[in-house]
């Protein structure tokens, strides 16, 4: 097999079972592998730490399949998939609508897989996880046995890789252009094949819940609401009122289309750029008493943090501005790139500016179908503070 040797004392992460290997913490390579390749890596002295897939075009030069020597092959992934679906069967309440794979946290890097009732989505953005894209398609028809599965891999993660993006059916029965699904007893609209992520924001299920639980008479400010599922949940659990802030307007039709399939309409259509639109509704004297703030990944990467925080900022400010003495505000970031310290530094900041005194009263995250391994914290990606105004 082709070996990656690294340089002197760069075996320490791999040691402690962090999956991926940097570049610049390669000595030399042993053999010819090209994209995808499954490599052994061992340490300066020869020891070794894990079979990887190898990527070079990426500043993760591998990415770990397994902490022994083994095969990877078609029996692999199938196991792989086993396993995962098998944690969420435990610990996820009854649903066909949740996230069965997570890449590095079930051992599987770069393969994210979807289920929405008989249609799973796929999502490839690693160089060994399209290198297997057949295998993988074969463990999902064993193990989860779904009518259609279709292939998401448009992420921006894919440039990273050095990979084209792919959006295309797989296996089974052509995709439909809507979907209807369902979580908690809402039903949503849902576009598989061109929507945001793999067509809905799964990671949102608890906190979509929990916005439900405590909406009741209160209005409602829905900021990047997307197709709605927010606002859906708060009109749901007895809001008065939701104005939905969304700059593009198919999301925000599809949001009303959303609304009507739950027999909803006590809502505001707010469309354009968040950050005017909240200084608008500032400036107009508006108060609400619940503001779901949910942006965009404003970081993508590393360098991109120091302009991420400021955004991050702005808006959180703005948010309690807003809100009446003793509203809630839940407020997220799902940059990999701003930990949970970072963003309730950042959240604690804009509270300050905003001359307002607030207490967090929860730590907000994705659900138990988005696990975390414990040797990888990137796998936290989703972070979220409920707050509440004195």
């Amino acid at each position: 097999m082709n070996k990656l040797i690294l340089k002197a004392g760069r075996e320490k992460s791999l040691r402690r079972r962090h999956p991926w290997v940097f570049s610049g913490a390669v000595h030399r390579i042993e053999g010819k592998p090209v994209m995808g390749d499954t490599v052994e890596v061992v340490s300066a002295q020869g020891d070794f730490l894990a079979v990887a897939a190898y990527s070079p075009q990426s500043q993760i030069v591998a990415r770990v399949w397994d902490w022994k020597p083994r095969a990877i092959d078609a029996a692999f992934f199938e196991e792989r998939i086993a396993r995962a679906c098998a944690l969420r069967a435990a610990l996820v309440p009854a649903t066909d609508t949740l996230r069965l794979v997570h890449g590095e946290s079930d051992g599987l890097p770069g393969i994210i897989v979807d289920r929405y009732g008989d249609v799973v989505v796929v999502q490839l953005t690693s160089a060994g996880a399209d290198r297997w894209r057949g295998a993988i398609a074969d463990g999902l028809e064993t193990v989860a046995a779904p009518r259609t599965i279709h292939e998401r891999s448009d992420a921006e993660a894919m440039a990273y890789e050095g990979l084209e993006p792919r959006s295309q059916h797989l296996r089974g029965e052509p995709l439909t252009a809507v979907k209807i699904i369902y979580e908690r007893g809402a039903a949503y609209e849902t576009d598989i094949a061109g929507g945001q992520k793999t067509g809905f924001y799964l990671d949102q299920r608890d906190n979509r819940a929990l916005v439900r639980e405590l909406a009741e008479g209160r209005e409602v400010l829905d900021c990047f609401a997307y197709t709605g599922g927010f606002s859906v949940n708060a009109l749901l659990g007895g809001a008065t009122h939701a104005t939905a802030v969304e700059s593009s307007a198919p999301a925000l039709d599809r949001l009303e289309r959303n609304l009507a399939l739950n027999g909803l309409n006590a809502y505001a259509r707010a469309e354009g750029d968040a950050f005017q639109t909240l200084r608008r509704l500032r400036d107009e004297g508006r108060q609400f008493d619940l503001i779901v703030m949910d942006p965009p990944k404003f970081a993508p990467t590393a360098a991109s943090v120091p302009r991420a925080a400021r955004a991050y900022k702005d808006v959180n400010l703005l948010a309690f501005k807003l809100l009446r003495p003793g509203g809630l505000l839940f407020t997220f970031s799902c940059s990999g790139a701003i930990d949970r310290l970072l963003f309730q530094k950042i959240v604690a900041g804009a509270a300050l500016d905003a001359g307002v005194t607030a207490h967090f009263v929860r730590h907000l995250s994705a659900g138990a179908d988005h696990p975390v391994a414990l040797e990888f914290p990137e796998g936290e990606y989703l972070k979220g503070l409920l707050c509440r105004v004195a």
